[in-house]
Formats: structure tokens, C-alpha cells, sequence
């Protein structure tokens, strides 16, 4: 079985793609970051979403396999 990726579970591919498209990637990106409970770092990704943590999202999903994780709170 495939190793799972960020986006919800969803595989490594499928994240990746995801990261990609701006558009899910910012509401993806915040929306798993609410279901980690850092209610902070959600708030921060829908504000920056569009920005410089999009680029990172991807470079980050690329290489580790997971979306960047700027805040722990």
C-alpha cells in the first residue's frame, strides 16, 4: 500500500497535485492544518496562502512528501 501523503490522507500524487493548483492549495493547506488543531497556523495560511507559502508548499511536498510547516500553534 502507498505510503499516505498530507492533503487528508490522500497519496503522494494526489497531494502533490494538489500543492500545485493555487487554488487547493490554499484551501487544502488550511483546511488540514484546522484539522491539526492549529487553529494559528490555518489563520496564517488563509491569509498567505497565495503567497511565498504556496511556492514553499510545493518545494516542501516535492522534496518531503509533506506541506510545510511554518507554525506549530
Amino acid at each position: 500500500m502507498a505510503k499516505k501523503s498530507d492533503y487528508f490522507g490522500l497519496g503522494y500524487i494526489v497531494s502533490l497535485i494538489l500543492a500545485i493548483i493555487p487554488v487547493t492549495s490554499w484551501i487544502c493547506g488550511a483546511v488540514t492544518r484546522f484539522m491539526e488543531g492549529k487553529i494559528v497556523a490555518g489563520l496564517i495560511r488563509l491569509l498567505f496562502g497565495f503567497t511565498i507559502v504556496w511556492i514553499l508548499d510545493i518545494i516542501w511536498m516535492a522534496l518531503n512528501k509533506q506541506i510545510i510547516r511554518l507554525l506549530n500553534v
